[in-house]
């Protein structure tokens, strides 16, 4: 799993953006390395796109929170995010890694 600051800091759609694309572009690392990354926010998303925009709350975390307690490990990436922290609680509750640079991971 990719975790990082979605929403945390942006105080703008451009922000979000941003924050996505930096999510997004260590998940295509992490897929280089022959992993398969999960982002809990490209899983929400989708979602709050269909149920509308008040749902954010109800949706973005949970099914953030759920898709870390399906992955084997998690990268840590951007910078301070009370969920992207939450997430990387997940793995450490679990025992299982949590990497903060992709260098860390091995390839498959």
């Amino acid at each position: 799993m990719i975790a990082g600051p979605y929403t945390s800091g942006a105080r703008t759609a451009q922000e979000r953006d941003e924050n996505l694309r930096v999510l997004n572009r260590a998940a295509l690392g992490v897929w280089r390395k022959g992993h398969m990354p999960i982002i809990g926010v490209n899983n929400a998303l989708p979602l709050i796109g269909i149920a509308g925009e008040e749902q954010f709350e109800e949706l973005m975390m949970p099914i953030s929170l759920e898709a870390a307690e399906r992955c084997d490990a998690c990268l840590r990436v951007g910078g301070a995010s009370q969920g992207a922290d939450a997430e990387v609680a997940r793995f450490r509750r679990r025992g299982l890694p949590v990497y903060f640079d992709l260098d860390e991971i091995d390839e498959v």
